[in-house]
């Protein structure tokens, strides 16, 4: 059914499926106070002689007394669900000053609609738009002019659904992205789900789901005190007893809703809503492009990009360039961009980037010296640039705690720097010492994965000859390579606990792990994988107490995270991906290092890459694939395409590299 009927055919079963939510939790008041009845008609029993005797005081007194203790759970129970603040998403608000003409679309939106306005606008590091309410106590006081955040104008009705509205959140790659009859079109829907969400009952039921909700968080918590553990236990048994209560009736309400919302909005923009959704799904892949290729790599250098959503509009420009839309691409040019909607979209973006930046890989909330931003003209050089050469460094900072010569026997003086030449050589197994470490399954793999480990293990500290009492690794002592600490990482034998396993156990997990990681990679290279993620792992665990856990710092009055309505303790919220695995490690700062060496030998420049991130430039053109050569190289220590690779392009291996 559509139309008018389809609307309320949604919205009737969206009450309905409210009542009953709403009558679970009139079930769950009466059971509480089903003792408090007891009791009180048995005093009254008592009071008029009809329940006389010893036996009726004996149970008089029990029930009162039960009745109390479980109209104190209750009322404690009923407490923190009404008190406790609900899980709210961090946005960035969009005060109306800033974004007069995005209030009037939405309002002439919700007028089209017949449903009340939106309370507010944010902004979202995502490529999806939702209602959100937060008329909860908890999350702090309204502010002290409702008319700056009120869609539906001055007025008492206005002010009276400024209170009750929920917030419309809205995905900022869709602002810059989209046209603005696109964005329309997407936000009619979202916008149409404020009627359902305005009736009372369905309101109540909300509430009552993210109270308890939120209790069940608040039962989570770490407690030390006994009487507080066991209150917080009963209390996160009662509140999950009654969400799976809920749970079914709480789905299909939010089923009619959406229903409801959708029927009501296809009067609005119905033929350009098709177009818009393509636009949502070409959003989204460039949005995942841009944050896992892009802004992963400026992030883990302790840079954010400040203009993400431009550099998702370059992505998707690219992306519609190589696909079939790029016949349509260039009508699009010619209309409205959406984000022209707000007074200051450079001020929105940079918020909004810094916000995923928290989201996505946990950084601080403010700008700091190890943590600044950079625009997308600085990226070759000051991300690029810097993480391969830091990487490089890192590479050979760990082969000389392997106590690999930094120059083969032979060479000129002076050409003991770091080279590539350096680690091809290491890397390279001659034909006698091939030794593949094989894969999952075999009978030798435990011992082979040890080995590789005891290989790094008894390399970490120089080897020193007995007779003559010198170094017999290097010819002389080096000092380390730029600013980066050069001492030995941390390590543990296969058999001892990790360091930061309070009870000692998961070792041998680990041990399977690194074991799965590195099989079929040569003995070499998975020594030079340990190192390498052993010193990595530490360099993160000394940066994280200046970044991850940084308390949020309030919003500013334009644009800011909404600090104060959510927890940002445990960041990041959303990891993009999981750890780096071991061969993932070393084939990444190999890679780094051939770049380097092409950069000072040959010529070569770094580049951004809108779709693939960090790439190498060789007169204005990117280079061919180097991952295929890279894995030769680490899986069976055989250099040959890698310097095929090298020669075509007159890379020389055998000159020192500049690295930070």
């Amino acid at each position: 059914m559509t139309g008018i009927g389809g609307v309320e055919m949604g919205a009737q079963a969206a009450r309905s499926r409210a009542l009953a939510v709403l009558r679970v939790r009139s079930r769950a008041l009466a059971v509480a106070l089903l003792p408090a009845a007891a009791a009180v008609i048995l005093l009254v029993g008592g009071s008029t002689g009809h329940l006389a005797g010893g036996g009726w005081d004996v149970l008089r007194w029990i029930v009162s007394v039960l009745a109390l203790l479980v109209l104190a759970a209750a009322a404690g129970v009923a407490l923190v669900v009404a008190r406790s603040r609900p899980a709210v998403t961090p946005t960035v608000t969009v005060a109306e000053e800033s974004a007069p003409d995005l209030y009037r679309m939405v309002r002439d939106l919700a007028d089209r609609l017949d449903v009340p306005a939106p309370s507010a606008i944010a902004l979202t590091p995502d490529c999806d738009s939702w209602l959100e309410d937060r008329t909860h106590p908890a999350h702090g006081p309204p502010p002290a002019e409702r008319h700056d955040d009120d869609l539906a104008g001055p007025g008492g009705p206005a002010q009276h659904r400024s209170a009750a509205a929920p917030v419309l959140v809205i995905g900022s790659p869709f602002l810059w992205w989209m046209r603005v009859g696109e964005l329309r079109a997407v936000l009619a829907p979202v916008v149409a789900g404020t009627g359902p969400s305005a009736h009372p009952d369905i309101a109540a039921a909300r509430r009552f789901i993210r109270g308890l909700d939120a209790a069940v968080a608040v039962a989570s918590e770490d407690r030390r005190d006994p009487f507080s553990r066991v209150a917080c236990a009963g209390l996160g048994w009662v509140s999950r007893l009654l969400l799976r209560t809920c749970r079914g009736h709480a789905a299909e309400m939010e089923r009619g809703v959406a229903a409801a919302a959708a029927e009501r909005a296809q009067a609005v923009d119905y033929g350009l809503r098709i177009v818009a959704q393509e636009q949502v799904g070409l959003a989204y892949a460039g949005w995942d492009r841009l944050l896992t290729r892009v802004a992963l790599p400026a992030w883990r250098m302790g840079r954010w990009p400040s203009r993400l959503d431009v550099g998702v509009v370059a992505a998707l420009t690219e992306l519609s360039r190589r696909d079939r839309l790029a016949e349509g691409f260039a009508s699009r040019l010619g209309e409205r961009p959406a984000c022209d909607l707000l007074e200051e979209p450079g001020v929105m973006d940079e918020a909004v980037s810094l916000l995923a930046a928290r989201l996505f890989h946990g950084g601080p909330a403010e700008t700091g010296p190890d943590w600044s931003p950079v625009g997308w003209e600085e990226y070759p050089e000051e991300v690029v640039d810097r993480t391969w050469r830091t990487d490089a460094a890192r590479l050979h900072r760990v082969l000389d705690t392997l106590g690999v010569r930094r120059a083969a026997e032979g060479t000129a003086p002076g050409t003991d720097g770091p080279t590539l030449a350096r680690v091809l050589d290491h890397l390279t197994t001659p034909d006698a010492e091939i030794t593949v470490i094989p894969a999952a399954g075999s009978d030798i793999h435990t011992e082979a994965g040890a080995e590789a480990r005891a290989h790094f293990h008894a390399h970490a500290e120089p080897e020193i000859d007995t007779e003559s009492g010198s170094d017999a690794a290097t010819d002389a002592p080096h000092p380390p390579y730029g600013d980066v600490d050069a001492s030995p990482p941390p390590h543990r034998t296969p058999d001892a606990p990790a360091a930061d396993n309070d009870e000692g156990e998961g070792g041998d997990e680990d041990d399977e792990d690194d074991e799965d990681d590195l099989a079929g990679t040569t003995a070499r290279g998975a020594a030079l994988a340990a190192g390498l993620s052993a010193q990595l792992a530490r360099e993160e665990a000394e940066a994280r107490p200046a970044g991850a856990r940084t308390p949020a710092s309030a919003p500013g009055p334009a644009a800011g995270p909404d600090a104060a309505l959510w927890d940002d303790r445990a960041l990041p919220l959303l990891p993009l991906q999981p750890p780096r695995t071991g061969r993932e490690i070393l084939t990444a700062h190999i890679t780094a290092m051939v770049c380097c060496a092409a950069m000072d030998t040959a010529g070569a420049a770094p580049a951004l890459d809108w779709l693939d991130g960090p790439s190498l430039l060789f007169d204005g053109a990117r280079t061919a694939d180097l991952a295929p050569s890279v894995l030769s190289l680490v899986e069976s220590g055989d250099p040959g395409p890698l310097r095929a690779w090298m020669t075509d392009l007159g890379i020389r291996p055998e000159k020192p590299v500049r690295l930070v």
